[in-house]
């Protein structure tokens, strides 16, 4: 029976895609038809969020025809923009006759882009961890081996015309990694633009009350990256943070409360209603922007917010239980974190609980302030609040041609 029910998807793909591919035969593109698309389609969020809310401030969303590709099209976007779930009928027929995409992750690979689509991948991240052809091994789930990665990963990146970068760090590495000869826009990443313009009292208090976060509390943002070698299914990672939660909430409850904020590919359900008013938890569903304005810490491992969240010059932790098998056995850096990150690494949830209790920021800035301005200043020279802008300005020119 389940061979059958696997046999009538099958077939039912191929048909939605035969008829597809005739699509992209028969109608014509249309450059004023723009797709936006985030983290796989399972939220609105990062680089294509701030780029499109931009063009909303610029009444853009009239003149366009915006959509915004989703896994749950509940979600609410702003602005005049069309939702259109993935792998549907519609979404197959807006890809074709697109002329201009917006994405921060790589499309499905039986997604044909036309001569006369213009594809602006923004990326998400600057990289600490290894990429595409830089790896020398994947474990992640669906993946059978490392050949056939690197050669799936090169013909996706060949359908890209254009790819943000947020420093000259990141363009170095994406061309060798991604193996892209075509334009590299260094303008630093437009989903940072919120962090210059939003990072004052108001605004923050405002995110805050809109949370349901309390006012006089200091706010530790806990955002870990996800383990490719913890997985439940292909795209669907665990949360296996290895953190004494309750050590945490009884030495700290008190002064202190902590965001749990989800990688986009981790998919868990965890009960945290032990934790009420100490933990309060944001799943992929939640763009992370606003999370950092109104978080006084970070605590994170070698995930691409430590980059981000820089730009703030405020506290960042590195909780990195598994460095030795993370950087040796399943990714890699780029560079040597240790020596480079601009915050204590901590190896032990009884030392991270005793750390954030002994908190004091003069001793932290003390120590690391020389090393801080030396990590802002290699990969946050180019984000000044005027990304998105940069952006629409091509998307305006590609529009025109």
């Amino acid at each position: 029976m389940a061979k059958c029910v696997q046999l009538i998807k099958k077939i039912i793909k191929g048909l939605v895609l035969s008829i597809y591919y005739l699509l992209t035969k028969l109608f014509p593109v249309n450059k004023n038809i723009i797709v936006f698309e985030s983290n796989i389609g399972r939220n609105y969020s990062g680089n294509p969020r701030a780029i499109y809310e931009r063009m909303i401030e610029l009444g853009l969303d009239r003149q366009y025809k915006c959509y915004w590709v989703l896994e749950d099209t509940r979600n609410f976007i702003p602005g005049k923009c069309i939702k259109i779930k993935n792998n549907r009928s519609k979404f197959f027929y807006i890809m074709a006759v697109s002329g201009i995409w917006v994405c921060d992750t790589r499309l499905p690979k039986y997604i044909i882009k036309r001569n006369k689509c213009t594809y602006i991948q923004t990326w998400h991240g600057t990289p600490l961890k290894k990429l595409g052809l830089d790896m020398d091994t994947v474990f992640m789930a669906g993946e059978k081996n490392i050949e056939d990665y690197k050669k799936n990963f090169i013909k996706n990146t060949k359908t890209w015309d254009y790819l943000i970068s947020q420093n000259n760090y990141s363009t170095e590495i994406f061309k060798k990694a991604f193996y892209f000869n075509k334009e590299i826009l260094e303008i630093g990443y437009p989903r940072n633009d919120i962090l210059f313009h939003d990072n004052n009292e108001e605004a923050i208090v405002k995110i805050k009350k809109d949370l349901n976060l309390p006012l006089d509390k200091k706010i530790i943002l806990y955002a870990p990256t996800w383990r490719d070698n913890e997985f439940h299914d292909i795209g669907k990672y665990k949360f296996n943070p290895n953190i004494d939660f309750d050590l945490l909430k009884k030495e700290l409850d008190e002064d202190v409360v902590i965001i749990v904020k989800y990688h986009y590919l981790v998919m868990e359900q965890i009960d945290w209603s032990p934790y009420k008013n100490f933990i309060y938890s944001f799943d992929m569903s939640y763009d992370i922007s606003s999370l950092y304005l109104v978080s006084d810490i970070l605590i994170t491992d070698y995930s691409s917010v430590m980059f981000d969240y820089s730009i703030l010059k405020r506290p960042m932790i590195f909780y990195c239980y598994d460095l030795n098998q993370y950087m040796n056995d399943i990714r890699g850096f780029y560079f040597d974190f240790v020596s480079e990150a601009p915050g204590p690494i901590i190896k032990e949830s009884k030392d991270l609980t005793k750390y954030i209790k002994d908190f004091n920021n003069d001793l932290y800035y003390k120590e690391y302030n020389e090393r801080y301005n030396r990590f802002v200043n290699k990969y946050n020279h180019l984000d000044n609040g005027l990304a998105s802008i940069k952006t629409i300005e091509l998307i305006n020119k590609i529009a025109k041609q």
